[in-house]
């Protein structure tokens, strides 16, 4: 399985892309998507270079799924809901693709990525550059993204390894009756 991880920002957007194999996990790709060369006014055309750069990451590389970071609101709310929109245009173009979308919060992906998910970016670069035997640190927007999709192999083999545990017929609708599990 081929998995996008994607570090949504306005002015620069990680994506990492890796293999996985079983309990195998091998590096194919990682950089980031910048608006930093448009005026920062200019938003709808920040976010076509966004849209755009997943679409073409998407196509080049021809993931299976992705993953992308939930954000939670900053201390300034324009700044959130700038960061937003910019995760808008990526889950668009993600999703414009046929691609299934999994969202973690910084927190677990740190969590998965580093085992403390108030791990700090160098100790996310250099857990990744580790999980994925890289020559060198990764950037760390792309170092995000990657941890993303780390976080996303391990989330699928487990929900996977649940699936077959679950009686089967049996959904999460069908659990709970008037506010309480059965």
């Amino acid at each position: 399985m081929r998995i996008l991880g994607i570090d949504p920002g306005l002015q620069t957007t990680g994506f990492g892309v890796i293999d996985v194999q079983g309990q195998q996990l091998a590096y194919v790709a990682s950089g980031t998507i910048t608006t930093t060369h448009l005026p920062r006014g200019d938003l709808p055309a920040r976010l076509k270079v966004l849209f755009d750069g997943i679409g073409q990451v998407r196509t080049q590389y021809a993931p299976d799924c992705a993953a992308v970071e939930i954000v939670f609101v900053n201390t300034n709310p324009q700044s959130t809901l700038l960061l937003g929109q910019a995760r808008g245009a990526c889950i668009t173009a993600l999703v414009a693709g046929e691609l299934s979308v999994a969202e973690y919060t910084a927190v677990q992906m740190k969590q998965a990525v580093a085992g403390s998910g108030r791990a700090a970016k160098p100790q996310v670069q250099a857990m990744v550059q580790r999980l994925l035997r890289l020559p060198g640190l990764p950037g760390p927007d792309a170092a995000d993204a990657l941890g993303l999709a780390i976080a996303h192999a391990h989330a699928g083999r487990s929900l996977a390894r649940l699936a077959q545990v679950t009686p089967s017929g049996r959904t999460t609708s069908s659990m709970y009756r008037a506010g309480r599990a059965r």
